[in-house]
């Protein structure tokens, strides 16, 4: 009878040990597409503040963008310079529209890519792919790097 019991015993707590990390797991994949998410909203409500809070201390921004002369080049951003250019378009003018395509996570990193397509006052404007970097700290994930692709065709 004691055999059972610690059997049984046993295979209860192995399933739960299975079940609290799946579901942790699962808040963690919820809370970096939150944080994702809440940054979007921002932009589309042109609440520079909501913006800013999506952000870790020291964040940027980078794009892959083409000159004049047609040379690629990336370009950096700093989170204040975003939000501030976030603050300067009229509310629901900027709707990027993005799929939560990969989510890796370690510890306290996460990476995240997003394709998206953004519009802009209701009309297509570009697409292309976030790749995010994330940092969990005090228990919150913000992002900490965002580097971005943006073209006019080849979007489906």
């Amino acid at each position: 009878m004691l055999y059972n019991f610690k059997k049984t015993f046993c295979l209860m707590l192995l399933v739960t040990v299975v079940y609290v990390n799946a579901a942790s797991a699962q808040t963690a994949e919820d809370s970096i597409k939150a944080v994702i998410s809440k940054m979007f909203i921002g932009m589309k409500d042109s609440d520079s503040n909501m913006v800013r809070s999506c952000f870790a201390d020291g964040a940027f921004l980078q794009t892959f963008a083409r000159s004049k002369d047609g040379k690629t080049n990336v370009r950096t951003e700093t989170v204040s310079d975003f939000a501030k250019m976030v603050a300067s378009i009229p509310k629901g003018a900027a709707d990027e529209q993005v799929v939560f395509k990969d989510i890796k996570t370690d510890g306290a990193m996460a990476a995240v890519w997003t394709p998206y397509k953004l519009y802009f006052n209701g009309k297509f404007y570009s697409c292309g792919v976030n790749s995010f970097q994330l940092v969990r700290l005090n228990n919150e994930w913000k992002i900490q790097y965002i580097l971005d692709t943006r073209r006019k065709d080849n979007c489906d």
